[in-house]
């Protein structure tokens, strides 16, 4: 394999945009879920809200500059490894990106300082307005960076000048493009799931480990019925993402479904080994007539294949091909259990159905996964274009680029994100481990949200939740420790 300056910063480039999207893949729909809870509490006055926003806020701080710390990266790879692209998708890329900070970080600048420090500062409404506030920063600024990245999948309202830079002429056909209100809304919901089941993940933890057994069940509900809902309108989203590209990216389609000729009707490969030398599939299993269904809707239609475009315009066909299975097989593995949870919690079975709480404790990198992959498919399968058309990625790279220098800069950013990322994580986890704090040690503790010891809940069968059991007998002047029950709960 030839590491050229320009496989080496794609190699790069693509490292760093894994790390940075799995946290606001997180962080978007933890916004959401802080308001959704805060709205909750502000409703029903019910106190559970209150220890559950509490204990996700930690989380999501860190999450939240962690995203910020690999976002800040991937703006200077723009000028010191595709330097090209910056100046001639500069006029349009350049506003877009500005708009994200006028409108994105201004709402989140201003309001996470209250979302941090403001719980008991300011009135719950006020609090519950940031908490809003940052959820629609963290939502404009997944608009703004799909308006970009759309725009180079599928660019509108430009001209080119003489000297082949990219001039806005329509910046209503840039922002309003109809395949941005179909990749958008993928994205965001893509968040949303995402976190979803990771509250249920966490939730279903803490019941398998009876720790905060009663926090761990209301995430577990409410994680899986988000999802129930938020899971099938993902995969209707998709659908009409694959009806774009269809339409728009014909070849970034034939490699997504492995077909090397024109088919009238289409099959529709579920498995093979894509073979470009060959220009075929090994080991292939396709269901006949399905393919043309899902291209056109129609049983007849005509579907082209890869070897209808010159060799130089097809993108790469094996990451795009196992890249999209495996996306839609983590959606329809969530449909699933957010489904069956969603049953089970209607009778409370789910507490006693242990294996269901552990499918779904290990169902939490599912919807990472699914979005790693789904980016995978949809940049890689844009191929040789990086700006669909009308720009190759060839042309993109900075000049005059040599291979040691991008291989130093990739070999520092691995070490470094290791490093910090590694720590995030481990902070993350504490976080979790230690869960929140259970609802009786909430009773006599003379402060809001207090306790005595967060890590030696207790649980008495047939209580109510966030209420002492009442004494039954004189109080034993034996100390609290000496309950063999009490010391193994705070293990």
């Amino acid at each position: 394999m030839d590491l050229s300056p320009l496989l080496l910063s794609r190699i790069q480039f693509a490292f760093t945009i894994s790390f940075h999207i799995i946290f606001p893949a997180f962080t978007i729909g933890l916004a959401a879920w802080l308001t959704f809870l805060e709205g909750c509490g502000l409703v029903t006055g019910q106190p559970i809200y209150r220890r559950l926003s509490d204990f996700w806020l930690k989380i999501f701080a860190v999450a939240f500059g962690l995203g910020v710390v690999s976002g800040i990266v991937m703006a200077f790879q723009f000028g010191t490894n595709w330097s090209e692209l910056s100046r001639r998708t500069g006029p349009i890329q350049g506003p877009l990106l500005g708009y994200e900070s006028f409108t994105a970080f201004a709402l989140e600048a201003a309001f996470f300082g209250v979302l941090m420090f403001g719980r008991d500062r300011v009135p719950r409404p006020v609090y519950f307005v940031a908490c809003l506030m940052v959820c629609l920063g963290t939502t404009l600024s997944s608009f703004w960076i799909m308006v970009n990245n759309t725009w180079m999948q599928w660019p509108t309202g430009y001209a080119l000048d003489p000297k082949g830079v990219f001039v806005p002429t329509d910046w209503s056909a840039i922002i309003f493009n109809r395949v941005v209100w179909v990749r958008f809304p993928h994205m965001v919901l893509a968040a949303y799931v995402t976190s979803a089941f990771c509250v249920a993940a966490t939730g279903a933890w803490y019941m398998l480990r009876n720790r905060a057994a009663y926090e761990g069940q209301v995430m577990l509900t409410m994680g899986l019925r988000l999802a129930a809902i938020l899971v099938p309108l993902q995969l209707g989203f998709g659908h009409l993402v694959g009806d774009y590209v269809h339409d728009k990216q014909p070849a970034k389609f034939a490699a997504i479904e492995g077909r090397w000729h024109d088919q009238q009707p289409a099959s529709e490969v579920l498995i093979a080994w894509p073979d470009e030398a060959a220009e075929t599939n090994r080991f292939e299993v396709a269901v006949p007539y399905l393919g043309s269904l899902i291209g056109s809707m129609s049983l007849t239609s005509k579907e082209v294949g890869l070897t209808s475009f010159p060799p130089d315009q097809r993108p790469p066909v094996a990451i795009p091909f196992f890249a999209f299975r495996a996306m839609v097989g983590c959606g329809l593995l969530m449909l699933a259990i957010a489904w069956i949870g969603t049953w089970l919690s209607l009778g409370e079975r789910i507490r006693t159905a242990r294996p269901f709480l552990w499918a779904t404790f290990l169902s939490f990198p599912l919807g990472f996964v699914a979005t790693l992959t789904g980016w995978f498919t949809a940049e890689v399968g844009r191929q040789p274009w990086v700006v669909y058309g009308q720009l190759r990625t060839a042309e993109a790279v900075t000049p005059f680029l040599t291979s040691s220098q991008v291989a130093t800069s990739l070999s520092v950013f691995v070490v470094v994100y290791a490093l910090i990322f590694s720590f995030g994580t481990l902070y993350i986890y504490r976080q979790l481990r230690d869960g929140p704090i259970p609802a009786p040690l909430l009773a006599g503790s003379g402060r809001p949200g207090g306790g005595t010891n967060p890590k030696r809940p207790f649980s008495v069968p047939g209580a109510s939740p966030g209420v002492p059991p009442a004494p039954t007998a004189a109080p034993s002047p034996a100390p609290a420790a000496a309950d063999p029950n009490l010391v193994k709960a705070g293990e």
